[in-house]
């Protein structure tokens, strides 16, 4: 069964800065995009960032020149660096993945458990 496993999150300083990383584990043909969520209290969920099998990527305004995500294809791993956190980020980071599983054989969404990141003095 196709599962993606978060670590990082926590509490951080505003101006700090944390790392989240997601691997995407099970029988897995292919990866496409994978990216990261957040969701704030009270907010709908919305894109932080996102990186295509080849490399693009795709920022929320509010976080370019702050965040950076980077993948490893043959771990099938993503990595968001977030520095000069703002109090504003707080929320639930989600890691999210479009890809092919071997039981399916269909392309879909796999979404995280889902990991608090806390910018507060």
């Amino acid at each position: 069964q196709v599962q993606l496993v978060e670590s990082g999150g926590g509490l951080v300083q505003p101006g700090g800065s944390l790392g989240l990383s997601c691997a995407a584990s099970g029988r897995i043909f292919s990866v496409n995009t994978m990216g990261w969520y957040r969701q704030a209290p009270g907010k709908q969920r919305e894109l932080v960032a996102q990186i295509l099998d080849g490399g693009v990527t795709n920022y929320a305004e509010s976080v370019k020149g702050r965040f950076a995500i980077s993948r490893d294809n043959a771990k099938n791993t993503v990595h968001l660096q977030m520095n000069s956190l703002k109090p504003e980020d707080t929320a639930v980071y989600y890691c999210n993945a479009n890809l092919l599983a071997v039981r399916t054989g269909i392309w879909r969404e796999y979404w995280g458990q889902g990991t608090q990141v806390t910018v507060s003095s």
